[in-house]
């Protein structure tokens, strides 16, 4: 028993000395349920005897819990002196570290003094100095009426100066400030740039007086290596241009372009475009609009049809306007060249026989009675050529002692020329018992010549070739004269008169 009293004694001895332990059934037992050692209050302990566990624990001195730094997340008060530069929250400037709320109150009590500071100072400028090692020099103000001015110091002054001084040397018209401005210095903006004065540019410049002979010798040595070279060049180009004089004086000249005349291009009464378009119209399709008694040819408002717009020239529309050239000329003899007009058909009648020539075929075409003028007498005789869906041309053309052969497409057919050649050779045999010796004729397939631009305008083409030509004129028309042609052809077959 007196050992049982002893050691209840002991343990009554130990939660004494500590009086931290709250008792298991404590209303408070569950704030912490480990024991403490050790008391964070400056009370005294009672000192026991030396034969105690509570005594031996005593003789140690009282440890001391290490002061926590609390880092919370406390905003920097740029303008605030009781702030810490680094905005640490140190509790041994505070007093408190058991409580959160006087965190919170210090915290909410700088801002206000932060803002009231900002209010103050609203519209002034605030001076920072670099040389300052302060941490305020990465914060940000939050008002943004207030300016940051960066003191350069005695730096930006020298700059300026230099570039003050470079701006007076930039009004001057001299090669050296021309030089000195290639690099520019800027301080607005803070944007800098070096800049080189024009004392130093000179410097760079200038040339020695030793290194003059070396100049000199290099000078030489180059006139010496370029000078053959250039005497060389200078040569072959001469050569040259002679080459192309000669070449240009072997070219054949072109005839100069003459102003188209007025009589082709007489423009249509609006009476003429009326009466060709009643002709046009559908209801004289199969009327009998003119008869031509010469050739005995009746040209029906569907015959006419073929001089509309896109549509390809048929055989009585062309023979009636070949016949109506040849009275125009009769007409005017004095006017016009004298011509001899084939019809459609007589190629056709030239080419009939077995051998693709046969000129009894056409033999009684050109008989003196029947023409009244011998063929030999004509300064030019056109020929119309048919190759199934195209139309050409054929001109024997003894002013000039030419075949010509003329194709809308830039088309080549030289074997119509010679059958020409032969055919006219044995025209004139027969009229006039004469030999004639075409083998020194010219075969030109006229190339400068009016070209179409589509599929069905060749018969037009064609028919225009032997006007111009008859009227002693260069061919000076074009494709976009067409629908102006083709009207005036319908107005001259309507008329039976050939302007």
């Amino acid at each position: 028993m007196g050992a049982l009293a002893r050691n209840r004694k002991r343990v009554d001895e130990c939660l004494s000395s500590n009086c931290t332990q709250a008792s298991p059934f404590s209303p408070y037992s569950h704030i912490s349920k480990r024991p403490r050692l050790f008391s964070s209050s400056p009370t005294t302990r009672p000192v026991f005897s030396s034969n105690r566990a509570v005594a031996r624990v005593s003789r140690y001195p009282a440890a001391q819990l290490p002061l926590r730094r609390i880092h919370a997340p406390v905003k920097p008060e740029k303008f605030s002196s009781s702030c810490s530069g680094r905005g640490v929250y140190d509790p041994e400037q505070s007093g408190d570290v058991t409580t959160m709320g006087n965190l919170l109150q210090r915290y909410t009590n700088a801002k206000k003094e932060a803002l009231a500071t900002c209010k103050s100072q609203k519209g002034k400028k605030e001076v920072i100095q670099l040389d300052e090692e302060d941490g305020d020099q990465n914060r940000v103000s939050e008002d943004s009426s207030i300016e940051e001015v960066v003191d350069l110091g005695e730096d930006v002054q020298e700059l300026e100066t230099k570039r003050v001084r470079c701006e007076a040397q930039a009004t001057q018209p001299s090669a050296s400030s021309v030089a000195s401005d290639f690099t520019t210095l800027t301080v607005n903006n803070n944007t800098c740039s070096k800049v080189e004065s024009s004392e130093q540019m000179r410097e760079l410049l200038a040339l020695n007086p030793e290194d003059l002979p070396s100049y000199k010798k290099l000078i030489e040595e180059l006139d010496r290596k370029t000078t053959p070279k250039l005497k060389q060049l200078g040569f072959e180009i001469q050569v040259n241009e002679n080459k192309r004089a000669l070449f240009e004086s072997l070219r054949p000249k072109k005839k100069p372009v003459e102003e188209a005349p007025r009589e082709p291009f007489i423009p249509l009464k609006e009476e003429e475009k009326a009466v060709v378009e009643r002709a046009f119209s559908h209801a004289n399709r199969r009327k009998v609009l003119v008869t031509h008694e010469n050739s005995n040819i009746q040209i029906t408002g569907e015959l006419l049809q073929c001089l509309k717009p896109c549509a390809w020239l048929n055989d009585e529309v062309i023979n009636v306007y070949l016949e109506l050239l040849k009275e125009r000329e009769k007409r005017d003899p004095k006017k016009f060249l004298k011509c001899h007009f084939f019809n459609t058909f007589f190629y056709k009648k030239l080419i009939g026989g077995r051998s693709g020539y046969d000129y009894k075929a056409v033999r009684r075409w050109t008989t003196q009675k029947k023409l009244g003028y011998s063929l030999i007498d004509c300064d030019k005789i056109f020929v119309p050529i048919h190759k199934e869906i195209h139309w050409c041309l054929a001109v024997i053309n003894k002013r000039d002692q030419k075949f010509q052969y003329l194709d809308s497409l830039g088309g080549r057919d030289t074997r119509v020329m010679q059958l020409l050649a032969r055919y006219y050779a044995d025209e004139v045999k027969e009229k006039s018992g004469k030999d004639i010796d075409v083998s020194s004729w010219e075969f030109e397939c006229v190339e400068d010549l009016p070209e179409q631009e589509n599929g069905f305008d060749c018969g037009v083409f064609m028919i225009k070739y032997a006007d111009f030509y008859s009227r002693g004129l260069d061919l000076c028309f074009h494709q976009k004269h067409m629908p102006y042609f083709r009207l005036r052809t319908a107005k001259e077959v309507l008329q039976l008169r050939a302007d």
